[in-house]
């Protein structure tokens, strides 16, 4: 579309132009260069358009239309209108630089050598070059008024438009040249060609001015070449044509251009003789004219003959294609009468017809004739031979198979060949090839008949004696009267004839054998079944048998009993089939045997008003375990809690993995709906319990598999898919709930769920609303009370639910990994609110703030990146910045998190393990773990008071923390004697209700002034 309104537009432009010019010649100077340069822009502008694949001989022809255009307005401002001058330079120079844009485009659709279509374009050049040497050229050589620099200067303009005229019609001669680009280039450059031969007239005649109507074609040729090159058509003027076929042979349009071509040298010949000045210059040119004339009719009737025989020759190599691969006498047959349908001229009345029997004489005798044209009317057969309305008729021994008469002699027939006598005589030798290697065609198919019914009987004796199944002929008295020597591989003895058939079947299938046998013998169908075969050792085979009554065969005069060996192909099927309804890593029910068992019994729950429980099962945070700890050990925790599942169950009832860490539980003839509760509660309490797995390289680990547990009955749902949508949905509020617990389908859950979704798609778009705000708790020194740290605590600003604490959205954020841009917003607001902290109060003895960092975003690719980069924008020093990780995350011995901690460390960042104790990690771990800082959990100080285990626990780690230089934070301080406690221990730090609960920036911003005593204080 861009393309077509482009050559509209400037179609338009240039007919505007050109009326300009002569509507207003003060302006003629001006105007001309607009047209010239116009149409060196279009050309430019079409290749950036059309974008063909080689853009030189485009830039070319603008440079045509620029040189032209510089030319003439050289000439036009130059005074006094001397002959040569600077124009001329610029004239000349646009030839050679169209001869060049032409040759490109013929090297790209011709190849590098086409010596042909070179003679081609050379001749009418020739010709033309002797009428312009006759008008044009030859009166400036003789015009003795020119100077030496002037007939040169006069001659070079000829001389390029012959140089164009010939690369021109090259181009024409290339293949693939019909289209509108080359036609629009080519009657641009004629145009180009018959104006400079009219300047040149003029010239010679003293007539030319400028502002005439042959500057016409001048704008005709800036208007073609920018026309040309804004078709899309013009993308294929640099195409290569390698490998495309093209016909050599010249064809009527190209000999008689040729011919014209040839008879201008005797026509000028005349025409100079018309006064007389030149002796016999008729009779000359007339007989010159004449034996050309006989020549190239010569040369037309050779290349007549040659496309006739070339015709020929192609038929003939199909036909022997289409004969080597002929399988029967029906191939051969069509394969003739095709080649015969390609050799005919066009619109040729044809025939071709077989007939004839002929016994008695053998085949040399047959085919001694060959080929022979005879009348129709004079062959001995001519009555029976169905050729009417021809005279005349090709005869030749007919390529059909010889089969054996009644009598046992060979067989022979004829193929006759009708058309007129003209067409015979010139088709004789290749109908006579065609019948050759058709009667050779049919040998080998004779041949190859004759090898396949001797080789027959040996070939199905040599199958049966190698066959792996079993073949056994059982006479009416259900005895063996013949046994295949695969019977010895499958039944362990040879010596099966005379033996009742019954003896290779265990005895419990006697009966079901004999029944088979008589229903065969009393017509009643075959029969297809598997049987138990037995061995001479005692083993069993299964084997699949088929029977067929072959008793009215006189070679077989039985009933053939064929068994095949199927024990390996039944197994497979049996182990097939257990995959296909099982869970490849548990070895539990798969999701579709569970549909298949609750739809069964939920029709029989139907039946006698019994109760069925579904239980939808999911490992929590089993994420986690997989980022931490790898698949591997992944895949363990999930074997492990499959096994532990089904021993709570037991095995009565269905267990079933239907996803990656989901399984389910069916629970049929129940009770009542307690029962399934009593099941999900005894899942749940089996599964607190932590699960001991090994690493691959070594060592093992605790791992946490609670599970959640959605419950529902048959006494909420109708039918299998209600059911399921039921325990999914209570899963999914069980799991929202808190985790660790089972909850039973009712029908308000839909709400919650909708809400859940909804907190889903709204946290998606929290950062970017900017609906997320910051409050910090201060971590303080227990000694002297002095804030030490912030740890920066994020909430929720909902537009239409007010504040949210993390707790109710951070397990949304984590499954559906907006985790990652909040995690990365709060830690840019932190550093940048303790930048301007540090700013507002130096004084103040704030050290740090904490940022927690969830496993998912830490293992997000480029984190420890983006933490240097907010590092740099904010301007806070690194040390100053305390990343808190769960001890989860470093439970997996894995290289590429141990590398992003020690980067950060490098930074000078700082590493708190948040929640310590809680993860089931072995403390042998913090002699290697790149942290700097132990965050004990608040479970552990709740409880100091209290239990003498807890207060040891707490004195340990704080004891372990010293002895390896790594700071402490106790968690959840809330009552003064806990203070008083860890102060005891030696825990140098702590934070919690106690000192403050989360506060909004402003009033940090008062303690760091006041002191966080004066904020308790009021």
């Amino acid at each position: 579309m861009a393309t077509r309104v482009a050559r509209v537009c400037f179609a338009v432009w240039m007919v505007a132009l050109a009326a300009a010019y002569y509507a207003f010649p003060a302006y003629g100077t001006g105007l001309w260069a607009a047209l010239g340069f116009s149409g060196a822009v279009a050309v430019v502008a079409g290749v950036f358009l059309n974008r063909p694949a080689r853009r030189l001989p485009w830039f070319l022809l603008s440079g045509v239309l620029v040189t032209f255009t510089v030319g003439d307005a050289t000439y036009n401002l130059l005074p006094g209108n001397r002959f040569p001058s600077p124009a001329d330079g610029f004239y000349l120079l646009s030839y050679p630089l169209l001869a060049a844009a032409l040759l490109i485009f013929i090297r790209f659709r011709s190849g590098a050598d086409d010596r042909a279509a070179l003679l081609d374009a050379l001749v009418p050049t020739a010709a033309v070059g002797l009428l312009v040497w006759m008008v044009w050229i030859g009166p400036l050589v003789r015009d003795t008024d020119l100077g030496t620099a002037e007939k040169l200067a006069s001659i070079s303009y000829p001389f390029g438009d012959l140089v164009a005229l010939a690369m021109l019609l090259r181009l024409l001669s290339a293949p693939g040249t019909r289209h509108v680009a080359v036609g629009t280039l080519t009657f641009g450059v004629a145009g180009l060609l018959a104006t400079d031969l009219v300047y040149g007239l003029s010239q010679l005649n003293q007539d030319w001015h400028t502002g005439g109507p042959v500057d016409l074609g001048w704008v005709y040729f800036y208007s073609m070449l920018g026309y040309a090159a804004l078709d899309p058509s013009m993308t294929r003027l640099t195409e290569h044509t390698v490998g495309r076929f093209v016909d050599r042979v010249a064809g009527p349009r190209r000999i008689a251009v040729l011919v014209a071509a040839a008879l201008v040298a005797p026509a000028v010949l005349v025409y100079e003789n018309a006064d007389g000045t030149v002796s016999d210059a008729p009779i000359i040119a007339a007989f010159s004219a004449l034996m050309f004339l006989l020549v190239i009719g010569r040369l037309a009737g050779l290349l007549a003959d040659h496309r006739r025989i070339s015709g020929r020759e192609r038929a003939l190599r199909h036909a022997g294609t289409r004969l080597v691969s002929a399988a029967t006498p029906a191939d051969v047959a069509a394969a003739v009468r095709g080649a015969v349908a390609e050799l005919m001229p066009p619109d040729e009345p044809y025939l071709v017809e077989t007939f004839g029997v002929f016994e008695g004489m053998t085949r040399e005798e047959f085919f001694a004739g060959g080929v022979t044209l005879r009348r129709v009317s004079e062959l001995p057969e001519a009555h029976d031979v169905p050729l009417a309305g021809f005279e005349f008729t090709l005869r030749a021994p007919g390529p059909l198979l010889p089969e054996a008469g009644a009598s046992g002699a060979p067989q022979f027939t004829w193929i006759y060949l009708a058309a007129s006598e003209r067409v015979l005589w010139r088709l004789r030798p290749s109908f006579e090839a065609l019948v050759a290697q058709g009667i050779m065609a049919i040998d080998r198919i004779t041949l190859n008949a004759e090898i396949a019914r001797r080789n027959s009987e040996s070939y199905f004796r040599t199958l049966i004696q190698n066959a792996s199944d079993v073949i056994l002929i059982v006479g009416d008295d259900n005895r063996i009267r013949y046994a295949s020597p695969s019977a010895a591989e499958v039944f362990g003895t040879p010596a099966l004839v005379t033996t009742p058939v019954t003896d290779l079947i265990v005895g419990e299938q006697h009966e079901r054998l004999i029944e088979s046998l008589r229903r065969l013998r009393e017509g009643l169908g075959q029969a297809a079944f598997d049987l138990v075969g037995l061995g001479a050792d005692g083993r069993t085979v299964q084997v699949e048998c088929t029977l067929q009554d072959m008793r009215a065969e006189k070679t077989v005069r039985g009933a053939v009993l064929t068994m095949r060996d199927v024990t390996e192909r039944r197994r497979l099927e049996s182990d097939l089939s257990h995959q296909a309804l099982h869970d490849t890593l548990t070895g539990l029910a798969n999701r579709l045997l569970l549909q298949n068992r609750l739809e069964h019994g939920l029709t029989l729950a139907q039946r006698d008003r019994s109760v069925i429980g579904l239980l939808f099962v999911d490992i929590d945070d089993f994420k986690v375990v997989n980022d931490t700890a790898g698949l591997v050990v992944g895949d363990r925790l999930l074997s492990a809690v499959g096994a532990r599942i089904a021993g709570v169950v037991g095995p009565q009832e269905t267990v079933a993995r239907i996803g990656g860490d989901e399984f389910a539980v069916l629970i049929e003839q129940a009770h009542g709906p307690a029962e399934a509760d009593d099941v999900a509660a005894r899942i749940v309490a089996a599964c607190e319990e932590p699960f001991e797995l090994r690493y691959d390289s070594g060592g093992s680990a605790m791992l946490s598999g609670a599970v959640s547990v959605g419950v529902t009955t048959n006494v909420e749902a109708h039918d299998a898919a209600e059911m399921q949508r039921q325990a999914d949905l209570a899963l999914y509020v069980a799991k929202g709930a808190g985790k660790g617990r089972f909850q039973r389908y009712r029908a308000d859950l839909h709400t919650a769920m909708v809400e859940r979704l909804e907190m889903r798609a709204a946290l998606s778009t929290a950062v970017e609303d900017q609906q997320l705000v910051l409050q910090y708790q201060p971590i303080v020194d227990l000694a002297t009370e002095e804030i030490v740290g912030l740890e920066a605590l994020v909430r929720w600003q909902h537009p239409t639910r007010g504040l949210i604490g993390p707790g109710e959205f951070i397990e949304v954020a984590e499954e559906n990994g907006a985790i990652v841009p909040i995690g990365a917003w709060v830690l840019r607001e932190a550093l940048l609110a303790i930048a301007d902290w540090r700013q507002r109060v130096p004084a103040a003895p704030l050290r740090y703030v904490s940022v927690n960092v969830s496993a998912r975003q830490f293992r997000n690719p480029g984190f420890v990146d983006e933490v240097s980069q907010v590092i740099t924008e904010s301007g806070v020093p690194p040390w100053r910045l305390l990343l808190e990780i769960t001890e989860s995350l470093l439970l997996r011995d894995d290289d590429s998190v141990w590398q992003d901690l020690a980067r950060l460390r490098d930074m000078g960042v700082r590493i708190a393990i948040d929640d310590f104790g809680t993860g089931y990690s072995s403390l042998s771990y913090l002699r290697q773990m790149p942290v700097d800082i132990l965050k004990i959990d608040k479970s552990f100080i709740d409880d100091i008071l209290s239990s003498r285990q807890q207060r040891a626990l707490v004195a340990a780690i704080v004891s372990i923390a010293d002895n390896l230089s790594l700071g402490v934070v106790a968690e959840g301080i809330e009552d003064p004697a806990h203070r008083q406690m860890l102060l005891d221990m030696g825990c140098p730090f702590g934070q919690g209700y106690l000192f403050s609960r989360p506060v909004w920036p402003d009033a940090v911003v008062e303690w760091l002034n006041n002191g966080i005593r004066h904020q308790i204080a009021a």
